[in-house]
């Protein structure tokens, strides 16, 4: 069963009125979109995914609480185009959660979990060419210990890539627990005691194949060129990789850069249009409850001008 992280701390943080139009660029299993429907009765949900199973799902969920909503089938890298083909100029808020879906990780066949057999797969858009078992069969040495240092940060890189060559020289690795353990025999065993020691490679993979910090970037530019004034962005990350670009963000655009800060007066074209509101870490009890919000941090940014 999927628990949405930081549920209620979102939804209050998007400050939604009744007549709010709001995009949920993260649909999943609808935990977030169903809380935000019941919100505004005059206003209007858009909702992204590319997950067919969870757009089946989330379809039925909202439908049986309101009929303002849309579901988009696409990648929220589409978001700026989708909405302009709907003439929608503006919206009130837009949150984006980062997580991998529960259901996701569950499903064997998916190929997201390193503690359960299934092919390598890892693909969000079945319809995408590119999969787990790809990358790590045909990648080169240099570009597996890119993905693994950049995307996982994984100090054991070098020895984890050196032990794929070695072993798809005989042979492709095929599933996720083949993986998982060619992993775990080639790092340090104190290091096998702290955390399943697959966890960071399996990440860095998973980005890959979607592609989806580059996707995440460019998406939050876009997404802030649709902000109303007054209306808030949400993100919810999982990593420091998400949450590197969110931090750039606020340095960017909510800040008076440092050459302009000794101004008496600052001009009304160097003054920030947005405002970070806060950054909301998971409560003790919520980590207890759900495990995979450990590592979540939210971030509210919101158009002032």
């Amino acid at each position: 069963m999927h628990i949405s992280v930081l549920l209620k701390e979102s939804i209050e943080s998007l400050n939604i009125k009744e007549d709010s139009v709001i995009v949920d660029c993260t649909l999943g299993y609808a935990g977030h979109s169903s809380e935000i429907l019941k919100r505004i009765p005059k206003g209007y949900l858009y909702a992204f995914d590319q997950d067919k199973e969870a757009i089946t799902f989330s379809q039925k969920k909202l439908s049986s609480i309101a009929p303002n909503f849309e579901i988009i089938d696409r990648n929220f890298t589409f978001l700026k185009e989708e909405l302009e083909k709907r003439n929608q100029k503006e919206v009130d808020g837009i949150l984006f959660d980062l997580g991998v879906s529960s259901p996701q990780l569950d499903e064997d066949y998916r190929g997201f979990s390193f503690h359960k057999d299934a092919p390598l797969d890892m693909r969000m858009d079945q319809r995408k060419k590119l999969t787990a078992k790809t990358v790590v069969n045909t990648y080169s040495k240099q570009d597996l210990i890119h993905i693994f240092q950049t995307y996982g940060e994984e100090k054991y890189a070098k020895p984890i890539a050196q032990a794929i060559i070695e072993y798809r020289e005989n042979k492709e690795i095929e599933t996720t627990l083949e993986l998982a353990e060619l992993v775990k025999n080639n790092v340090p065993f104190k290091y096998r005691r702290e955390k399943h020691p697959a966890r960071k490679v399996f990440q860095a993979i998973r980005i890959e194949v979607n592609q989806e910090l580059d996707v995440f970037r460019n998406a939050l530019e876009d997404a802030f060129s649709f902000l109303s004034i007054g209306g808030r962005i949400c993100v919810i990350t999982f990593h420091s990789l998400e949450d590197h670009i969110c931090k750039e963000f606020v340095k960017k655009n909510c800040k008076v850069k440092k050459e302009l800060q000794k101004l008496p007066i600052l001009p009304e074209e160097y003054q920030p249009k947005f405002k970070e509101i806060c950054v909301i870490e998971p409560t003790e009890e919520e980590k207890e409850k759900n495990p995979r919000s450990r590592s979540a941090r939210l971030h509210v940014i919101e158009r002032i001008k």
